[in-house]
């Protein structure tokens, strides 16, 4: 296997294509943080470089692992796989090994890790509290969490809401401050929908691997409520998303510019509309969970670029 060939592999064995998400978060962080930055205070590009380098790695990681877990449990063997679920297949095809795998997720959970103690000690010790929720997720969300109906919870704090707050943490804290001083009550309300929209994409993409998941040891909110239920989860889930987002300005938390996050909103609609009434027919499912990304990637860019538009406009 010759060099192109190898990385092309790792980038699928790391489902390299879903990295946008942990990008577009930071993005939202370090929106929030231009907003409140104190004055004569300034942000470093080099900063916000590594932030969002310690956050793809510990989105490699979760991957890695869970690819690892599911290979190990048989999961990886009889799920229904397509662009958006079950997995990358490298370790089936034979082209990574379990082995590799593994020591390449504890890697990437030791960079991550390592850089975000780093701005735990350099900003504000909190950041170690949510550091230590994101190692949690990583390595324990298919053996654990995803057996308990926590999957879906702790996907969406450690990769929605608690990477809005960490990266506005780093690049703006101090140890001086209090916690209360540490975070706007605007930065913990923005931070909840990114969070719900992540637990919502874990949500969706686990129709298709239901079975194969519940084979495998896991019993997670599908599997102890059934397809039907979680189609209805999911949709409240999406409309308290937009909800909050439509709320925010309106009790005078945020600036109206939040309201460009919600041109998704169709797009979410035929979303859920999908999800109720094909949720148990994979070939016209998909096209909700294609839909599910884009409406998510979407949402999470527009609320970083309405603070970018709050601030120049």
């Amino acid at each position: 296997m010759n060099s192109s060939h190898k990385l092309i592999v790792w980038l699928k064995q790391t489902r390299a294509n879903f990295l946008f998400l942990a990008v577009f978060l930071n993005a939202i962080g370090i929106g929030l943080a231009y907003k409140y930055l104190p004055i004569g205070s300034n942000l470093h590009i080099s900063d916000m470089v590594l932030i969002i380098l310690g956050t793809m790695a510990a989105h490699v990681s979760v991957n890695l692992f869970n690819e690892y877990s599911d290979h190990r449990t048989g999961i990886d063997f009889n799920t229904k796989r397509t662009p958006f679920n079950g997995g990358s297949g490298m370790m089936i095809q034979g082209l990574t090994s379990p082995s590799a795998v593994l020591a390449s997720a504890i890697v990437t959970l030791l960079f991550a890790m390592s850089i975000g103690i780093y701005y735990s000690i350099i900003s504000h010790w909190f950041l170690l509290l949510i550091i230590v929720v994101g190692a949690i997720s990583i390595v324990g969300y298919t053996d654990v969490l995803a057996k308990y109906m926590l999957g879906e919870l702790f996907a969406g704090l450690s990769l929605g809401s608690l990477v809005v707050v960490g990266t506005f943490i780093a690049l703006t804290g101090s140890q001086s401050l209090t916690v209360l001083q540490l975070i706007p009550l605007e930065v913990w309300l923005l931070s909840i929908p990114p969070g719900i929209l992540t637990a919502l994409l874990l949500l969706l993409n686990e129709f298709p691997d239901m079975e194969a998941d519940k084979q495998g040891g896991r019993n997670h909110l599908l599997i102890r409520f059934g397809k039907r239920s979680g189609a209805y989860i999911y949709s409240v889930g999406a409309i308290v998303t937009y909800v909050i987002i439509i709320a925010l300005p309106l009790i005078g938390i945020s600036s109206y510019w939040v309201y460009i996050a919600l041109i998704p909103l169709p797009l979410v609609a035929m979303n859920i509309r999908t999800t109720l009434l094909y949720n148990n027919d994979l070939p016209k499912f998909i096209p909700a969970m294609g839909g599910n990304v884009i409406a998510i990637l979407a949402t999470d860019l527009l609320l970083a670029g309405s603070f970018a538009l709050a601030i120049w406009i």
